[in-house]
């Protein structure tokens, strides 16, 4: 009976992990998306801190606002500043920047898959 539970618990954390593959893989299509749309290179959605930099990018923050992702309860604040930006750099409302505050991947999924368009002026990246 042992044995019986502890292959039962094997086969659901292999379920978990192909599901949590599954959703990253997604999210980082969805960024890839919103990042060629904004003019600059897909790319940068796969690499973790540079992908945060061109979003800084696209929503026209200065790229010093890496430092506050840093800052544990700064960050938040960031990330909803940075969040709605987002939405207005492609013509969305507030209501769509809270969907992407409270269901980040599935928002930016329908914003890189979806009828958006950029709405600012696209800049290099560097």
């Amino acid at each position: 009976m042992i044995a019986a539970s502890s292959s039962s618990g094997g086969a659901a954390g292999a379920v978990i992990f192909v599901v949590y593959l599954a959703i990253i893989v997604l999210v980082i299509a969805g960024l890839w998306k919103v990042f060629t749309k904004a003019g600059q290179q897909g790319w940068a959605a796969i690499i973790p801190i540079l992908n945060t930099l061109v979003i800084l990018k696209v929503v026209k923050r200065p790229l010093w606002w890496i430092i506050l992702f840093l800052i544990p309860c700064v960050s938040f604040v960031a990330w909803i500043i940075v969040a709605i930006d987002l939405a207005k750099a492609y013509g969305r409302g507030t209501g769509f920047a809270i969907g992407l505050i409270l269901l980040g991947p599935i928002f930016i999924l329908i914003l890189g898959f979806g009828s958006s368009e950029y709405q600012l002026e696209p800049e290099p990246l560097f």
